[in-house]
């Protein structure tokens, strides 16, 4: 892939090469680059952390200075020839596939959380998505990011006298972001059109470098489109129906235009959400164009590349469109399909009949688009088999297609100077560029005293930063800031910073403040509290729970032991997950699909106190840290919430509290340490996104991208040979059905004999298989049946034979048809299935 870079100022000679490393975002995670901006301009630096930005407003005199700096010019040659030695270095995906995996993977997302100094995120998915591409980047898997380019962004927070949120929305100018248009080898800024009702939506294009790794962004605030038009990509997740419609067209269908006019061939579509569905469609058309082949074919071809990954733990958290306003925007494009409107508004919808005005699901378009569907915890992938059971009306909830992938995190962006130090001493440098094979083994080596100095340290960090934040936080804080003169780096440090939002029962510590207050001001063992998060501007419930915290730390006896940090973005996330001793998470399970602030203590670490949901459903063992709930959902939730409430009370007084505080003859806090040492060498690496990036590329892209070439092949012939199996088995399904099923106990369990009548369908499209649900301690069983002979006088009859253990009673098994297909997703592409009645 050629991507040309345009550059819109002149250097002098010597600093040639500071554009380049400006405009690379690796430094966001490498930061062998700091000092260099630091020298350059250090108030900058601090206050915005963003390279391109210092390079732009640098002036000439100033430039001219550091082009005859010696020491700036060999700081500057030292990081050039590291970022030429990072582009030459062999990395995990080409040693292992390199020599098979042609193209790269496309991936859609709504938002990427890279940097402050991109602010395109607002929250969870986004900073997935960026320490997905950053992860990439590290592994060298061929990854190409699609997002929007928001001029807005998320909205910037501060509190009022009284403690309440208010929003601003800054302005982003792309020329003080660290992207540049994207200009093809004529030098031309590179756009794309897509369609609107009675006009052209003129989008332009924007590069962004990641390392090895490239980040595409759309942005539709052409002079040439008009004022509302252009307003389209002004704000991330704002404005009303329309304009996330309208938002998700151009992410998925002007994405798509966008790889095709770059002729960046991309066997697979990593939807990272449903928002950017329309991508399917985009990429049906081109597949319809270029093979001449009909809708019904191109999706069958095209699907087996496409990978939907879902985070949303609810069904009514889907994107969901009234009919009437969908058609608006597809009526032509449904032309252009060469389908009619029922027929795509079919694939947005669960069938239920008669339904005109079901609204059109974008989730349910990725999956009826997809060759495979994840959740991002294992829990979560179980909640979103029920989430998506109507698609699959007749299947065992426990066949519904939905896989996991547990998210992870990026290390090497969340890991202290302290941390980095530590890990690279006791894991090698190279410890997150391949498969992590040794870690969990090298930490367990680390002494405890260097443990404890370097938690130390962390907390200590965390206390400075506060103290200088909090003395430029305005408004309501700014005759408090005193107060974090009380806060000291030897106290245990409680920290918990998210989205203010109910379900994440972000006030359950208040459920009794006087207990907290008793918690916190214990003269022997002492606790100290920070908070952080913002409440979405229409969330009036998560505004009044900030609104409950900052009522409560206005108490004098609080004060000096608890501080709400304003504005929470990337780099307070950082500093908060690098100095606490223990991050608390609350949610209302099965709520958290996966959750990942709690992933970014681990390298630093720091413990976790968290219910047990999520990521942590599957990371707790009491060795590693502490758990809320029973693992269970409950339906009175008023009554619930106080019972984890007395929960959380109890565990931090009685068992967190006393161990952090708990010392032998030389001061170490020996139980402590050792949970600090199994929660970094178990948890560290298989929550990290080194470990998810590798899962995907092996459990998906790899398997995708040749199931889509095979499809693909001979001009779709193997597409064409499924698409004609499945609808052969549409025709004949109904005419299924079972004769005489027997079964006797045998020698080897109980032996059945099962007649089955298969109408205009070949036997070797279909299997016949025995099925009993989990029961208690008792597995799910799908016991396939041997076809043993042709019934006497029955057109397409059969005799079906199979014997199963009869550990269980018999009546717990029942037979049932499903189609087969070798080279076909069942039930993901073929959901039609007959059970013995």
């Amino acid at each position: 892939m050629h991507v040309s870079h345009y550059l819109p100022r002149a250097l002098p000679e010597p600093l040639a090469g500071l554009s380049t490393l400006a405009l690379d975002l690796r430094w966001s995670w490498h930061h062998g680059t700091d000092n260099l901006w630091k020298m350059a301009d250090p108030d900058i630096w601090v206050s915005t952390r963003n390279p391109w930005l210092i390079l732009e407003s640098l002036s000439n005199q100033r430039l001219e200075s550091l082009a005859v700096d010696p020491k700036f010019i060999e700081v500057l040659q030292h990081q050039l020839d590291a970022k030429k030695r990072h582009f030459l270095s062999e990395t995990w995906f080409t040693s292992h596939f390199g020599q098979t995996f042609q193209g790269y993977i496309a991936y859609f997302s709504m938002e990427f959380g890279l940097s402050e100094s991109l602010p395109i995120y607002s929250g969870g998915l986004g900073v997935l998505a960026g320490d997905h591409l950053k992860t990439s980047c590290d592994l060298g898997v061929p990854l190409v990011g699609i997002g929007l380019l928001y001029q807005q962004g998320y909205f910037r927070q501060a509190l009022d006298e009284r403690g309440e949120q208010i929003e601003f929305y800054p302005y982003n100018d792309p020329n003080m972001l660290p992207v540049i248009p994207l200009r093809d080898d004529k030098g031309e800024w590179v756009k794309i059109a897509v369609e609107l009702p009675g006009r052209l939506l003129r989008l332009r294009v924007w590069h962004a470098e990641v390392g090895r790794r490239t980040l595409f962004l759309l942005d539709s605030n052409d002079p040439l489109n008009n004022p509302g038009d252009r307003g389209i990509t002004s704000e991330l997740y704002g404005g009303g129906q329309e304009m996330r419609l309208q938002q998700e067209i151009v992410l998925g269908i002007g994405g798509w235009r966008l790889l095709e006019k770059m002729e960046i061939d991309c066997p697979v579509c990593h939807l990272n959400e449903g928002h950017a569905a329309f991508a399917i469609l985009e990429r049906v058309r081109n597949f319809m164009i270029r093979y001449q082949q009909p809708f019904e074919l191109a999706l069958r071809a095209t699907r087996a590349g496409n990978l939907f990954t879902s985070h949303t733990p609810v069904e009514a958290g889907f994107d969901r469109f009234p009919p009437e306003l969908f058609m608006h925007y597809f009526h032509d494009y449904a032309k252009q399909l060469g389908i009619r409107e029922d027929q795509l508004l079919a694939l947005g919808r669960g069938g239920a009949p008669g339904d005109n005005g079901e609204p059109f699901n974008m989730a349910y378009l990725a999956f009826h688009g997809a060759g495979a569907v994840n959740g991002v915890s294992r829990l979560h992938s179980e909640v979103s088999r029920g989430i998506f059971q109507p698609l699959f009306p007749d299947w065992p909830n426990a066949e519904v297609p939905v896989g996991h992938v547990t998210n992870g995190v990026h290390a090497p962006s969340w890991d202290s100077a302290v941390a980095d130090t530590l890990w690279t001493d006791a894991c090698g440098k190279a410890r997150w560029l391949g498969a992590l094979e040794t870690i969990e083994d090298d930490l367990r080596r680390v002494d405890d005293t260097v443990l404890w100095n370097f938690r130390r340290l962390g907390r200590q960090g965390l206390v400075e930063f506060l103290r200088a934040r909090l003395a430029r936080q305005e408004n309501w804080q700014e005759a408090l800031h005193e107060q974090t003169q009380g806060l000291d780096p030897d106290f245990l440090t409680l920290g918990f910073a998210r989205r203010f939002t109910e379900y994440k029962r972000d006030n359950l510590l208040l459920h009794d403040p006087q207990r907290l207050t008793r918690l916190l001001t214990s003269r022997d063992r002492p606790v100290q509290l920070v908070i952080a998060g913002k409440a979405h501007p229409h969330d009036d419930v998560g505004k009044r729970m900030i609104r409950q915290w900052t009522d409560y730390l206005r108490q004098p006896e609080v004060q000096g032991r608890i501080v709400f940090v304003e504005d929470y973005d990337l780099v307070v996330a950082a500093e908060l997950v690098q100095g606490v001793d223990v991050w608390v998470n609350t949610p209302r399970r099965p709520w958290e699909a996966s959750g990942t602030s709690g992933m970014k203590v681990l390298v630093n670490g720091g413990l976790n106190l968290s219910e047990l949901d999520g990521w942590w459903a599957e990371a707790y063992r009491p060795e590693v840290g502490w758990a809320l709930g029973d693992g269970r959902e409950h339906v009175d939730v008023a009554a619930w919430d106080a019972m984890e409430a007395e929960q959380l009370y109890l565990l931090l007084e009685e068992e967190i509290v006393p161990c952090f505080y708990r010392r032998d003859e030389n001061g170490l806090p020996r139980e402590w340490i050792a949970r600090m040492r199994e929660s970094m060498a178990q948890l560290t690496g298989r929550f990290s996104s080194n470990r998810m990036v590798r899962q995907y590329t092996e459990q998906f892209y790899v398997p995708l991208a040749d199931a889509y070439r095979q499809r693909s092949a001979d001009g779709a012939r193997l597409a064409a040979g499924i698409e004609d199996w499945h609808t052969l088995l549409k025709q004949h399904w109904d005419k299924l059905y079972f004769g005489n099923v027997t079964s006797e106990m045998c020698a080897e369990g109980y032996c059945f004999q099962v007649q089955v009548y298969l109408d205009g369908i070949p036997p070797e499209a279909v299997n016949v298989e025995l099925y009993a649900d989990a029961l208690g301690a008792l597995e799910r069983v799908c016991h396939p049946l041997a076809r043993t002979a042709s019934l006497v006088g029955a057109n397409n009859g059969y005799l079906y034979t199979g014997t199963v253990q009869a550990g269980r009673p018999v009546t717990h098994y029942t037979p049932r048809i499903v189609p087969a297909h070798s080279a076909a997703s069942v039930p993901l592409e073929a959901s039609l299935i007959t059970w013995y009645r």
